[in-house]
């Protein structure tokens, strides 16, 4: 959605954002990516749902490289992990380092490319929005993939 007002003057645009948030969660490959939204913020129960859903469409055992985030340390997640014997390894990126994150780049892309100026009406639309904004970028995958990654100083 684009918004149109006279030269020299900046657009108002009148919504009731009703909504509190929509957490994005996503997991790089070379090759691809994996998303979920989710109605609030990412807590940890998200976290697990989500390292199910990359365990499920990636086979064999999983290196998640991730930031700090407290989530990420929480003790259900650290539970979840050791209950799967070594099916997935996790590192840490260095703190505050979000440059070396390649999912930061597609976050970046995400927001500039598929989301500005967008208004939408209510958390089903917005979703409805990003999700399909997310979907596009990854039938772009390949090119866009290997820049996040480049971007991210990463790339073998």
């Amino acid at each position: 959605m684009r918004t149109w007002s006279p030269k020299g003057q900046t657009p108002l645009l009148f919504h009731c954002f009703n909504w509190k948030n929509l957490g994005a969660i996503a997991g790089l490959t070379w090759t691809n990516f994996y998303f979920r939204l989710f109605g609030g913020s990412i807590k940890s129960a998200q976290v697990i749902e989500f390292l199910g859903h990359l365990q499920r469409h990636l086979p064999g055992q999983l290196l998640i490289i991730w930031d700090g985030a407290a989530i990420h340390r929480s003790t259900a997640v650290r539970q979840y992990l050791e209950s799967l014997a070594g099916k997935i390894i996790t590192t840490r990126l260095p703190a505050y380092a979000p440059e070396l994150n390649p999912v930061e780049y597609l976050w970046a892309y995400w927001k500039q490319h598929e989301l500005p100026n967008l208004c939408a009406r209510d958390i089903w639309s917005l979703s409805g929005w990003a999700a399909r904004g997310l979907r596009r970028i990854r039938r772009k995958r390949q090119r866009l993939i290997v820049a996040f990654w480049k971007q991210a100083e990463l790339w073998p």
